[in-house]
């Protein structure tokens, strides 16, 4: 649910699940399980027009009637939280964002975020445009690491917007995927649209949104792969989706991947962003190397 958005909306299970919290969790991927839980708890949220416990369990056929109330739009507030600095002028930041560190708050997650940083290193953005999201333009996943530029002010962050649409702006992945993956280099052209049953995940499907990803093999490691993948469109999740999707997917990602003893995340790092300085017209290309989680896993020769 977005802020301040109310909403009433009625879903028949198709499937048996063991907890009604656990049934929603897919459909409301911006809102915390404890949230969804003072919803059921408050009959915001009802099993065939009961109000029930979270824990209660769903069968096929159960009517699961909801109706949130519109929730009041808080200001993201400033908190001092690192960031490394890769450029800055009058108009943008780049920053280099760690993994772990989520983009911009969500309704129940408030706090520690990227824009909570941003505007405590920079308080005049506070009233920027009164947006929950100030200057952000386009996102990382919480677990992946590298560059985001941000726009300082309305005009810059136009003309990135722009940029983005016009696919004008050079974005370059380092990932490592499980399997030898041939031939050295090629294009993954697939639609990505919501998965049919798992709704918090993407998933190549039919009528999906065209998604195009470059990829080119930097080298092999044993039976895994180390790649630069190069973006021609930005949907969510689409590194990931796309890899897995040929049958090579990211290693250390719980979701569409596979799981690593020796990461804590995805081997997924954006290295490389290249656009127009909104300033000048001027093109820059900034790059940022390996994070030391993932140097560490390459070079202990674990792969």
């Amino acid at each position: 649910m977005k802020p301040n958005q109310k909403l009433n909306k009625v879903l028949r299970v198709d499937q048996p699940v063991s907890r009604l919290d656990k049934y929603l969790l897919p459909e409301f991927p911006d809102l915390s399980r404890a949230r969804l839980q003072k919803f059921i708890e408050d009959g915001h949220i009802r099993l065939n027009d009961m109000v029930v416990k979270p824990g209660h369990p769903v069968k096929s056929g159960d009517m699961v009637s909801i109706t949130l109330p519109q929730e009041e739009i808080t200001a993201p507030l400033p908190q001092s939280i690192p960031l490394e600095i890769v450029y800055e002028d009058k108009d943008i930041v780049v920053i280099n964002k760690s993994a772990g560190l989520t983009v911009h708050p969500a309704p129940g997650h408030r706090e520690n975020t990227l824009v909570n940083a941003i505007l405590a290193k920079y308080p005049d953005m506070a009233s920027f445009n009164g947006s929950e999201r100030p200057g952000i333009v386009h996102r990382l996943d919480k677990d992946t690491s590298g560059l985001m530029v941000i726009a300082r002010n309305k005009k810059a962050q136009d003309d990135l917007i722009k940029q983005f649409k016009r696919h004008e702006v050079n974005k370059g992945y380092i990932t490592l995927v499980k399997g030898k993956l041939e031939p050295e280099h090629g294009v993954i052209d697939a639609p990505i649209g919501r998965h049919p049953v798992h709704r918090q995940r993407m998933a190549v499907v039919k009528g999906g949104r065209d998604a195009k990803t470059d990829y080119k093999v930097i080298k092999y490691i044993g039976s895994y792969t180390l790649l630069e993948v190069i973006l021609q469109t930005g949907r969510t999740h689409q590194i990931r989706v796309h890899l897995a999707a040929i049958g090579f997917p990211v290693v250390g990602d719980n979701v569409y991947g596979v799981k690593s003893p020796y990461l804590k995340r995805q081997f997924l790092h954006a290295y490389k962003l290249g656009f127009n300085l909104p300033s000048n017209g001027d093109y820059r290309e900034f790059n940022a190397e390996l994070p030391d989680d993932l140097q560490s896993a390459l070079d202990s020769n674990r792969y």
